[in-house]
């Protein structure tokens, strides 16, 4: 399966384990709750989706390579303990806890989450010594004497022996203990994963003309040459990052991360044509509404490389104006259930200034435990942040005033943001109409215009936009794609009759 139906499973598999009776005892007895143990080529977001489900689920996440592992550092350090039984007095060994179940009491005192996922990557990399110690591990769920805490679930990863030498193969004891699953590298399932953490436009474009350089490993004179989902996202990030700078991006930098000489190559021409794509095609003006007949002329006859380049331009403006607005609003939301919040006690006379100084306490503390716990997304802790700052906004706002007046003056502070939200998104439907009537008078109903219509619907940004905010242009353009599908299977069904 791929990296999402993997995900999906691994998720269903979590929720199931932690779900508990109205007695609050496992659904599912602890001793049958199989280790999660995903397989996979190397890259491909194993380990990625371990910290995006305990962030969904809003549990806890540690992490551990166990290829660094010995014996003791797993199983912890003997030390001698006097016994007593009936008279006869004897020394034991005993082990100290293990350092890797310590760190999972570690994270609960530091964060304050009590459930969560101990993840193990590189587990069939484990030395020879700690092979019979991670079976017991792998079935009892405890190193030595200690046991994972109640409430955090094992999960486990490793590449097969082709692309890692110090693979040991699970033999079936082993593998009868475990819960397999096997990941294959998928664009599409990656894709859908790099729209949502803003990858690229130049690495998506790319990649949607050319999907078999997505991931290649192969063995040449000098060794593998590979290119990993990994290795695009790392390159996606510092690409922008050099962006910002002002330096260079070329194959020197590209063969870094994407380790196929030829493939890097390939990307940094392209990236090359993507900018140049970029100057030429003046999106800025195509979208503010100026006079673009000739750019509209150029596209008409452009190659088909170059007209999804320019789609994917105008998808990553309006996309980026979308993902603004989105982000905007679920600080208002926010916002808003907080003044909703206080609103009975500031009824009750309560003084309004206190209130928000006591609620930026509380959201403060809530911050920091999120952060400590490491289960808030990049989107969840911006948006957060934000609302700290709005609500240091509001406090501004009735500084000075009469008791009597404060909330209706917080209240007027939060209506004046949501007003000026509602002027943005509609400047930003003017800027989508725009790009759907260039896509229309260059390309017509043809690939260009389904793809745009279609990359709109799956775009997590833009589809929250359009169900919040609404877009005629975006319905009047989808019915329309929707009406050419039912023609063209009538015409199909037609022509199926006459054969």
């Amino acid at each position: 399966m791929n990296i999402a139906e993997a995900k999906q499973q691994v998720k269903d598999t979590i929720e199931a384990y932690l779900a508990v009776d109205d007695q609050g005892r496992p659904l599912l007895d602890t001793a049958r709750q199989r280790p999660v143990f995903l397989v996979g080529a190397p890259g491909i977001g194993k380990t990625a989706i371990m910290a995006q489900i305990a962030q969904e689920l809003g549990i806890g996440l540690v992490s551990y390579s166990m290829t660094h592992h010995t014996r003791q550092s797993a199983l912890g350090l003997p030390f001698i303990v006097h016994e007593e039984f009936e008279g006869l007095e004897y020394e034991a060994s005993e082990y100290t806890m293990s350092e890797i179940i310590a760190s999972v009491y570690a994270y609960m005192k530091k964060s304050g989450v009590r459930r969560g996922i101990l993840f193990l990557d590189e587990i069939n990399c484990v030395s020879e010594t700690l092979y019979p110690s991670m079976l017991q591990f792998l079935q009892f769920k405890t190193f030595g004497r200690h046991a994972v805490p109640e409430g955090w679930i094992i999960a486990c990863a490793g590449n097969p022996p082709e692309y890692n030498k110090s693979v040991h193969e699970f033999d079936v004891v082993t593998l009868d203990r475990v819960k397999k699953i096997s990941v294959e590298p998928d664009f599409g399932a990656w894709k859908a994963y790099a729209v949502s953490k803003g990858t690229h436009p130049a690495i998506l474009t790319f990649l949607e003309i050319k999907k078999n350089r997505f991931y290649s490993i192969e063995a040449s004179l000098d060794g593998k040459s590979f290119v990993t989902a990994r290795g695009w996202d790392d390159l996606s990030d510092m690409m922008g990052v050099f962006e910002r700078l002002g330096k260079a991006v070329d194959y020197d930098l590209v063969v870094q991360y994407v380790q196929n000489e030829a493939i890097a190559r390939e990307f940094a021409a392209y990236y090359d044509l993507f900018n140049k794509y970029r100057d030429d095609y003046r999106i800025d003006e195509i979208l503010a509404g100026g006079d673009v007949a000739g750019i509209i002329e150029r596209a008409a006859v452009a190659e088909f490389d170059e007209r999804l380049s320019l789609v994917g331009l105008l998808l990553d403006a309006v996309c980026g104006d979308m993902a603004d607005i989105v982000a905007e609003t679920d600080v208002l939301v926010a916002l808003r259930d907080d003044l909703r919040g206080l609103k009975p006690a500031a009824e009750e006379g309560g003084d309004v200034r206190g209130l928000l100084d006591e609620l930026e306490r509380t959201r403060t503390s809530q911050l920091e435990l999120g952060v400590a716990a490491g289960n808030l997304s990049k989107g969840r802790r911006a948006t957060a942040e934000a609302e700290l700052d709005g609500i240091a906004a509001l406090r501004q706002a009735v500084d000075g005033a009469a008791p009597q007046d404060a909330f209706a003056l917080a209240s007027q502070a939060f209506a004046a943001r949501a007003a000026a939200l509602q002027a943005r998104a509609a400047d930003v439907e003017q800027r989508l109409a725009r790009a759907f009537a260039f896509v229309e008078a260059a390309f017509g109903d043809a690939q260009e215009m389904v793809v745009f219509t279609t990359e709109l619907t799956s775009r997590t940004s833009s589809a929250r936009y359009i169900a919040q905010y609404g877009s005629e242009s975006y319905f009047a353009h989808n019915q329309d794609m929707i009406l050419s599908d039912r023609q063209r299977e009538l015409r199909r069904r037609v022509e199926d009759l006459d054969v």
